[in-house]
C-alpha cells in the first residue's frame, strides 16, 4: 500500500493555532456552546416538519396531478434543505455534544434516498482532508472523463462544452446517488488513496435496508395509493430528484471549484507543501456571506471557509466568527476567497469550467505550483 499523502508545514505555519485559538475565545467570552442553539433547533425542525408535510399531502391523493407535481419538486428541495441543515450537521457531531443527538440527526440522510455511513467515509474523512486535490478528492470528480476539474486530465473535444453540459448533469446528481453513487462507493476498495475495503456488517444491513424503505416509500406506496399510471409516477419522482439534484450540486460546486481555488498536485513525494489549514484557505471559497436567505437555506455550506477549518462548531454560529476567520487569514497573508452573491459565484464556476474545458493539459510540477486561475501569495510570517 502506497503511503498516504502528507501535508508539510515547512513554513511551521501559525494560522490555525491562531484562528483556532480566537474563535475558542469568542465562544468563551459568550457563554457561548458551540453546538445548536434555539434558532438551530427551529430551523432544524422547520425544514423536517415541512418534509413530512409535503409527503402526507401528496399522500392524501387529495390533489390534482399539476398539484401533486409541484408539491413533489418543492419536496425535493425539501430534501436538499435538510441534507444542508439537518444531516450534514449531525454527520459532523457539530449539532450536539451528545453522540445520539447527532446520530439521530445524521440518520436524516436517509430521507435524501442516501446512505449516511458512506458519506462520512467520502465527505468527512477523504473530503476534508484532501480537499481538491486530485486523485484524492472524490468530489471534484464530477462525471469522470465528461466534465473535466484536474488540468492534468487529458483535454478532449467534447470539454471545451462542458460549461453548458455540466448544469444539467447536477440535475442527475441525487438520482444517481439513490440509485447508484452509494452501492458504488461502498463496494470500492479505495475511495481516493483512502482505503474502503472493510466495514461492519451492521452497515451492510443499512444500506440495503435504508434503501430498500426508501423505494417502497417513494415508487411503490404512491403508485397503490395515488389515482396515477406508473409514467406519472415516474414523471413526479424523476422531477423531485431535479430539483433535489440541482440545489445539491450547485451548492456544493460553489464551495471548491471557482475561480481563485486550487486544484493542487502532490509533489514527486507524494506530499503536499502547506500546513492542512492553509491548504483549505486556497481550495475553499463562500459565497453570498451577507444573504440571510443563504444562510437560511445551505446550512452554512455558503461559508464553506469557516466550516473546513471548524467541522465541529454548528453551522448556526458561522456567520458569528467569520470576521475572526478572515481578519486572521489576512494578518497571515493568506486567501479569503468569497463571492459576494450566489449568481456572481454561480458565473465564477461557470468561467472555471469554461477555462477547465479549454486549457491543454500541464505537467504535474508546473500544476503543482501554480494555480488554474489565480495564485494567492504563500503566509508571510
Amino acid at each position: 500500500m502506497s503511503n498516504p499523502l502528507k501535508f508539510k508545514d515547512k513554513n511551521r505555519s501559525q494560522f490555525f493555532p491562531t484562528v483556532r485559538k480566537r474563535v475558542d475565545a469568542y465562544f468563551v467570552e459568550n457563554s457561548l456552546s458551540s453546538h445548536a442553539n434555539g434558532a438551530m433547533w427551529i430551523k432544524a425542525s422547520f425544514f423536517l416538519v415541512g418534509y413530512a408535510t409535503l409527503y402526507g399531502l401528496i399522500l392524501s391523493n387529495q390533489f390534482g396531478l399539476w398539484s401533486m407535481l409541484g408539491l413533489a419538486i418543492v419536496l425535493g428541495m425539501f430534501a436538499a434543505f435538510i441534507g444542508f441543515n439537518v444531516s450534514h450537521d449531525g454527520l459532523h457531531g457539530s449539532f450536539s455534544g451528545r453522540g445520539w443527538v447527532n446520530q439521530l440527526m445524521g440518520n436524516s440522510f436517509y430521507l435524501l434516498g442516501a446512505n449516511p455511513y458512506i458519506w462520512k467515509v467520502t465527505h468527512n474523512i477523504v473530503h476534508h482532508t484532501y480537499t481538491n486535490i486530485p486523485g484524492h478528492d472524490e468530489d471534484i470528480e464530477l462525471a469522470p472523463g465528461l466534465v473535466r476539474l484536474d488540468a492534468q486530465e487529458d483535454l478532449r473535444p467534447w470539454h471545451r462544452y462542458q460549461q453548458w453540459y455540466t448544469f444539467p448533469l447536477y440535475a442527475l446528481a441525487s438520482l444517481s446517488w439513490v440509485f447508484r453513487k452509494d452501492y458504488v462507493k461502498f463496494f470500492k476498495s479505495k475511495i481516493g488513496h483512502h482505503d474502503n475495503s472493510s466495514h461492519p456488517r451492521a452497515e451492510y444491513i443499512k444500506l440495503f435496508a435504508s434503501k430498500t424503505i426508501y423505494y417502497i416509500c417513494f415508487l411503490i406506496l404512491p403508485y397503490v395509493i395515488l389515482d396515477i399510471t406508473w409514467w406519472q409516477l415516474a414523471i413526479g419522482f424523476v422531477l423531485m430528484h431535479v430539483a433535489e439534484g440541482l440545489v445539491l450540486g450547485l451548492v456544493f460546486q460553489l464551495a471548491h471549484a471557482v475561480e481563485g481555488t486550487d486544484f493542487p498536485m502532490p509533489d514527486e513525494r507524494g506530499d503536499i507543501q502547506s500546513a492542512w489549514a492553509v491548504h483549505q484557505m486556497h481550495t475553499t471559497a463562500n459565497f453570498a456571506p451577507d444573504s440571510v436567505l443563504a444562510a437560511f437555506l445551505c446550512g452554512g455550506l455558503n461559508r464553506q471557509i469557516e466550516h473546513h477549518l471548524f467541522p465541529k462548531v454548528c453551522h448556526i454560529h458561522y456567520p458569528a466568527i467569520s470576521q475572526i476567520v478572515k481578519d486572521t487569514a489576512h494578518e497571515f497573508g493568506l486567501p479569503y476567497l468569497e463571492n459576494r452573491s450566489f449568481g456572481s459565484a454561480l458565473m465564477s464556476h461557470f468561467r472555471l469550467l469554461r477555462t477547465l474545458g479549454q486549457t491543454e493539459p500541464v505537467k504535474p510540477v508546473e500544476h503543482s505550483l501554480i494555480s488554474l486561475t489565480q495564485r494567492v501569495p504563500e503566509p508571510s510570517l
